[in-house]
């Protein structure tokens, strides 16, 4: 497990662009999260895993050879599971962040085969605001997240996605969104409860109560202008 410091550009990149740490690819000397990535699994034992908390900017980014060590990353089945975490989370920085999960062999026989797949789960929405600017994943918000992923990993484990927060992506469909790590790409919108209304007659109420609601507006405007009158004022 890691917490590296995020977006770190004085970290000596410049010194070590020959250097052998870096199996996927030389990632700039401007930004150290893929200096970073590579470390760990480095590190890594064949059948090791990390979990590393980086920057939400870190599954996206195309600056430099970032997106090209990604795309190498994820094509030699490096990348087991992301998760997006809610932002106000850190003490000492505002950036939202995720989790990377890597895996050195996705084939491990403790396991199922996830290697044609990676996992994305969207835990943005968690959270419990402890304080006006800081909030705290409750337990049952951990165990969620804990549980699905070995549910997932776990060759008789009861997974199965759940729109809105998580879902196993074949790297095909990773390939096709150009090789983007962001869960809310994949997980998709939240299913709505259907409350047997017609979309219809939905519509229709919200547009009648626009209707009023502006009415009342004008109504107020006038009735502000004619006071504001009688001590002398026009607008």
């Amino acid at each position: 497990m890691a917490n590296p410091p995020f977006n770190v550009s004085d970290w000596g990149g410049a010194s070590l662009q020959d250097s052998n740490l870096w199996e996927f690819g030389v990632p700039p000397v401007g930004n150290a999260n893929y200096a970073w990535l590579q470390h760990f699994a480095k590190k890594l034992n064949p059948t090791g895993t990390a979990g590393i908390v980086l920057a939400n900017g870190s599954m996206t980014t195309t600056a430099g050879t970032e997106n090209e060590i990604r795309h190498k990353m994820i094509q030699q089945g490096l990348v087991d599971c992301m998760v997006a975490v809610p932002t106000q989370l850190f003490f000492n920085t505002p950036i939202p962040a995720c989790l990377w999960f890597l895996a050195r062999n996705r084939k491990n026989h403790k396991f199922r085969d996830r290697s044609k797949e990676i996992l994305f789960i969207d835990a943005r929405k968690m959270g419990t605001m402890i304080s006006r600017k800081h909030r705290a994943l409750t337990e049952d918000d951990i165990a969620k997240i804990s549980e699905t992923y070995h549910n997932w990993r776990n060759k008789n484990g009861n997974y199965a996605d759940v729109a809105g927060f998580c879902k196993s992506a074949a790297i095909k469909e990773v390939e096709e969104s150009n090789f983007v790590l962001t869960p809310g790409r994949y997980v998709g919108a939240e299913d709505i409860e259907d409350d047997g209304i017609p979309f219809e007659e939905k519509v229709a109420e919200i547009t009648s109560q626009l209707s009023e609601q502006f009415a009342k507006s004008i109504e107020l405007q006038q009735r502000i202008k004619e006071n504001l009158a009688k001590i002398g004022i026009e607008l």
